[in-house]
Formats: C-alpha cells, sequence, structure tokens
C-alpha cells in the first residue's frame, strides 16, 4: 500500500545526542531523518518525537531543532514508544493509519515500536536510511526482523514521492528545489 500524507504520521523514535556518537553512518542517518522531516513539515504531516530517558540519554540531536519546534515530544522509559500511555493518548489524537517511523537503535526501540503499531493495527512504514545503530549486523537483523513482520521497509525518497503523489504542483515545485540535498 502507498503512503498517503493525509494519512500519515512521522515518528523519529530516540534521536538522542549521547546515543548518536555511537551510531554507525551517524552523519547519513540524521541527515536523511531532518531531510525527510523537513518534507513532512511542508507537507502539515504530524511529527512525533520520543525521548528515551533524556536525563541519562541527552535530548533530541541538535541537528534535528527546527523538527522539534513543530513537533510534540514525548519522553519515555519503555523500549517501544506504544507502552507508554502519554504517547498512546497523543497518537490516537491525530487519528492516522499510517506510521512512518525512524530514529535510533534500530534494533531496540524502533523495532519495539514497530512491531507493537503492527500488532495494534496501524500501517508501518520504515526508511530502511532513516535509522541507524550501533553496529550494522543489529540493524540489518532488525530490518529482516521487521519485513518478516510485514512492517513495510521503504527509504525516504520512496516515503517524499509517495506523499506528494504527483509533479507539477506548487508543493512538489517548492520542494523540488532542494531535493538533492
Amino acid at each position: 500500500m502507498l503512503l498517503s500524507a493525509k494519512d500519515s504520521v512521522l515518528l523519529i523514535v530516540d534521536a538522542q545526542e549521547k546515543l548518536l556518537p555511537a551510531i554507525h553512518q551517524r552523519d547519513n542517518v540524521t541527515s536523511r531523518m531532518r531531510w525527510l522531516a523537513e518534507i513532512a513539515l511542508q507537507l502539515d504531516i504530524p511529527i512525533l518525537i520520543t525521548e528515551q530517558y533524556p536525563k541519562g540519554l541527552g535530548y533530541t540531536v541538535s541537528s534535528l531543532q527546527e523538527i522539534i519546534e513543530s513537533a510534540r515530544v514525548i519522553e519515555k522509559t519503555h523500549f517501544s514508544a506504544l507502552q507508554e500511555d502519554s504517547f498512546r493518548d497523543v497518537l490516537r489524537e491525530y487519528n492516522k493509519k499510517q506510521v512512518v517511523i525512524m530514529g535510533m537503535e534500530t534494533h531496540v526501540c524502533v523495532l519495539q515500536t514497530a512491531l507493537d503499531m503492527k500488532a495494534e493495527g496501524y500501517q508501518v512504514y520504515l526508511p530502511s536510511d532513516c535509522v541507524g545503530s550501533r553496529r550494522p549486523n543489529d540493524k540489518d537483523t532488525a530490518i529482516a526482523r521487521m519485513r518478516d513482520n510485514r512492517v513495510d521497509i521503504i527509504t525516504s525518497e520512496m516515503a517524499a514521492f509517495e506523499w506528494l503523489h504527483k509533479s507539477g504542483t506548487d508543493t512538489f515545485r517548492h520542494i523540488s528545489r532542494n531535493w538533492l540535498k
């Protein structure tokens, strides 16, 4: 099934300062997360951000500061965001059936959140270029497990083009000016 901007919410899981230095290819991951989040903002797609125990792990990375200002940030202690009542309540407010999930670490909080969301009936999409783990094998294994559990594995560009739906619009022209970032 294709993504629809009107049916989607973007979820950034635990992209936190103290996790970032250990993440494999962190610059690529954070760059793609920022790029896709900026497109979501331009398309008025709601953005949720989780922070796993921020007192210990720090807050969301500063490169996403502009995104943070337009997002709803929810603190959590469970690895799966869906296990937090406060997150579940915020997600329900939007009444969206599609969740595009990205963040850190792929094999822990991203995986557990994605699988719980899938079990709850959400359509879950994972842009593989927007997730990171400390070790590549953990990321690869988590993506394979999510695929086996019917999470749609996509890329950031796939999400963007599906949200845009067609070229020739003012929105497409505006976004495509910065496409090759």
